[in-house]
């Protein structure tokens, strides 16, 4: 018996010594994945490459001869949209003083054709030069009168305009202009790519023509973008200032229309007088100058 249980007792020793031989190279594993380093350690370890930056006023002289219209195109637009700033405030399209005061002579007993004519030369507007011409058909037809006003609105219409067609311009033929140096630039790179030598990196030197080639394109939408902004602002500044002047000579428009075919103004004797003259009597030298 005694020997049975040693023979057992040898058996089980002999199955149980290989389990703990294999336990111990996964615990060396274990101990191994945990002292490597990780990823981030590796790449702050690693030495960082020099990646250069984008040189914008080096690829703007890169971009070629198509740059310098470009370029002038965005002076162009800086200068116009300075002006039409300045010019398209309200104080000098329709003047608050010149709305006050003609609505105030408006609202009056009896409305001096020729004292409005003076406010008009008081406060020089596109306001007042409309107000002006429908001023000098007073006792023509109501029909002839309107005509007038209209003609008046448009002339001052297409002088707003003149220098917002230049943005408009400048906003459709710069990218055009940009995408032409682009297609220029990349006829170029394919050329000099395919004319290398078998040895050279041909794959270095089309990247490098492609990107130089896509300055043109981008400077264009450089320049139309704020263009085109700047055009549909100043539209919409111009069509409300219009609006206004629209209205206030629609305003006075019942007024002369009470003068038909009873009197006239004399323009030369208008322009002659202070515009800061005595206007007590106007009406009977207005009445002065009766139809004929």
């Amino acid at each position: 018996m005694k020997c049975y249980l040693l023979a057992i007792g040898l058996l089980l020793s002999c199955v149980s010594s290989p389990c703990w031989a294999q336990e111990s190279p996964s615990e060396d594993r274990a101990d191994a994945v945990l002292a490597a380093p990780t990823d981030a350690q590796l790449a702050e370890a690693a030495p960082k490459s020099d990646v250069p930056s984008v040189q914008l006023f080096d690829l703007l002289i890169k971009g070629g001869w198509l740059m310098a219209p470009i370029v002038l195109m965005s002076i162009l637009v800086v200068a116009i949209g300075v002006e039409r700033a300045l010019g398209l405030r309200e104080s000098r399209i329709v003047p608050e003083g010149l709305v006050t005061e003609l609505g105030r002579l408006a609202e009056s007993s009896v409305f001096d054709p020729r004292q409005a004519y003076k406010l008009c030369q008081k406060y020089p507007s596109s306001a007042a030069r409309v107000v002006r011409a429908m001023l000098l058909k007073v006792g023509r037809p109501h029909a002839e009168v309107e005509a007038t006003v209209a003609n008046a609105c448009q002339a001052e219409s297409d002088a707003l305009y003149s220098n917002v067609r230049t943005l408009n311009l400048a906003a459709t033929v710069t990218p055009l202009l940009g995408l032409l140096g682009t297609v220029w630039g990349m006829i170029q790179a394919f050329f000099v790519t395919a004319n290398l030598p078998d040895a050279s990196n041909k794959g270095e030197a089309l990247a490098q023509g492609i990107y130089v080639a896509l300055v043109t394109t981008f400077a264009g939408l450089a320049v139309a973008i704020p263009a085109a902004m700047l055009a549909h602002f100043f539209e919409g500044r111009i069509l409300r200032l219009l609006r206004q002047v629209e209205n206030l000579a629609a305003s006075l428009l019942p007024q002369v229309e009470r003068y038909e075919g009873k009197l006239r103004l004399d323009k030369q004797r208008l322009e002659s007088e202070p515009a800061n003259g005595n206007v007590a009597n106007a009406p009977h030298r207005a009445a002065s100058h009766p139809t004929s």
